[in-house]
């Protein structure tokens, strides 16, 4: 048997840190006693254990790096290891997995804090700074980081005195107080904005759909919307919502399909790539209204990802989906709240590439889409199961956005 010994600070009891450190050291069939644990005498005092491992040293040091994501950090003080990438696009053997948890590297004899945290990517460290980079963007002689020592984890604490958070932790359920969450939602967004931190909003095709094009135009309006993310699906459909009435061929005033409707979207596709790109549209008058001629009159941040079932792609469209990433990754930074409106893979890419300290609100009338982004473990995150067009327009008028 091996035996290291490792220490884990801050509200672990009430998070549960304290237990599923626990949990994870039995389950990898190692042993531990608890050498030290102070619990914080006041509410908001940290508690703090110190507790030896012992294993077999084959298991000991995965046994370590799930700790290290939980928090746990081991007490000798050791650099972190950092080795040179032999090729572009691939990281060293035995690189460091990061998480989307506040993250530090210790570099000679310095904590760094790792900048843009986000899961399933490596530590780069050059020049005094580490940051996280994805596979793709590795480049041969790239210092990255390798091992768990050297490497410590914040794991998220339970918020103890906001409000606004203290609803995000339940399980996804259609049954609840819908009122009581969009006003909450509307305060948070208030506190974010006081903030001048960044609202990002994830958007699907549902949102014309349902024929919540003209609230959410009000939430552009009245400054509530910075940053947009979402697919051709709902560029398409917007434009065609724009020029014919219509959203998949049916009429969005009437209910009904409209004759030859199903051309629609294609037409609509047609006449922007015609103009030359969405701003251009606008320009030439071929978007009078609409969400696409908000974002671009309002000069609000968009990036569409493409998918392979794409028609046309609109112009702009980002058709490769690496370069989609880092589209997305540049306006990242800034963001303080993002909220995900139907559509399954933007909401999980997007939460993938969060940081795990920004809060996310997930809407969908689908309870598996919300399932799915929650699992991420943000326990910062809201999941509602209802119809999107209804949230947009309570919300709207929560925040009396007209």
């Amino acid at each position: 048997m091996q035996t290291e010994v490792v220490e884990i600070r801050g509200h672990i009891i009430d998070s549960l840190v304290l237990p599923r450190v626990l949990d994870e050291i039995i389950d990898a069939g190692a042993e531990y006693r608890i050498l030290s644990f102070e619990v914080g005498r006041t509410h908001d005092d940290p508690s703090f254990a110190r507790i030896e491992i012992s294993a077999a040293p084959e298991a000991l040091g995965g046994l370590l790096r799930r700790l290290g994501a939980l928090g746990a950090a081991t007490t000798e003080a050791h650099d972190a290891r950092a080795e040179p990438a032999d090729r572009d696009g691939v990281f060293p053997e035995g690189f460091y997995s990061t998480t989307s948890l506040p993250t530090r590297a210790r570099v000679a004899g310095q904590w760094l804090e790792v900048e843009n945290p986000e899961m399933d990517c490596g530590i780069v460290v050059a020049k005094g700074r580490a940051r996280t980079a994805p596979m793709s963007d590795i480049r041969a002689g790239d210092l990255v980081v390798c091992g768990q020592r050297g490497v410590r984890v914040t794991p998220l604490e339970k918020p103890r005195h906001s409000p606004l958070f203290g609803f995000m932790t339940s399980e996804v359920s259609s049954e609840k107080p819908q009122g009581v969450l969009v006003e909450r939602i509307a305060d948070l967004m208030r506190e974010v904005r006081e903030a001048r931190a960044k609202i990002l909003w994830v958007l699907g095709p549902a949102v014309v759909h349902t024929g919540s094009i003209e609230p959410f135009c009000a939430l552009v309006r009245g400054g509530w919307v910075n940053v947009v993310f979402a697919g051709n699906a709902l560029a398409a459909h917007d434009a065609e919502a724009a020029m014919f009435g219509t959203s998949l061929g049916v009429s969005l005033s009437r209910g009904a399909p409209a004759e030859r409707g199903h051309e629609h979207h294609l037409r609509a596709i047609n006449a922007v790539r015609r103009a030359g790109s969405i701003a251009a549209a606008v320009e030439q008058g071929v978007l009078t209204r609409g969400i696409l001629r908000h974002l671009v009159t309002h000069g609000v941040d968009l990036v569409l990802g493409g998918s392979v079932r794409d028609d046309g792609p609109m112009p702009g469209v980002v058709t490769d989906v690496i370069e989609a990433q880092r589209a997305m990754r540049e306006h990242l930074p800034g963001v303080g709240l993002a909220l995900m409106l139907s559509t399954m893979l933007h909401s999980i890419a997007t939460g993938n590439l969060l940081p795990a300290t920004v809060p996310i609100v997930c809407v969908d009338i689908n309870p598996a889409t919300l399932t799915k982004l929650l699992d991420r473990g943000s326990i910062q995150s809201l999941g509602m199961v209802t119809d999107v067009g209804l949230f947009v327009r309570q919300l709207a008028g929560a925040l009396g956005a007209r």
